[in-house]
């Protein structure tokens, strides 16, 4: 992956999501609600999508629930993650 993408709430929560690479060169998505809780995955796919993975972490974080729209939105795009943290 060439860059590192961040979303954050529209709708004035505190709401975060990120892609990074880890130091071995995996991709993750970095989860953080500005109050506690903080969720890393990893990407499970060998070959990343950087638009489509982009787009779900968009979508997701525009809506009230973002965990759970986080999930939809990767499953409807056929993403695969496990998680590492948190």
């Amino acid at each position: 992956m060439g860059h590192q993408a961040a979303f954050h709430a529209p709708h004035g929560g505190g709401d975060f999501l990120g892609l990074r690479t880890n130091r071995s060169g995996d991709t993750e998505i970095v989860y953080d609600d500005g109050v506690k809780r903080r969720m890393v995955w990893r990407v499970a796919d060998e070959v990343i999508n950087e638009g489509r993975l982009s787009d779900a972490l968009r979508v997701a974080v525009g809506s009230l629930r973002v965990v759970p729209a986080l999930y939809d939105e990767l499953k409807k795009r056929a993403i695969a993650i496990e998680r590492v943290a948190g």
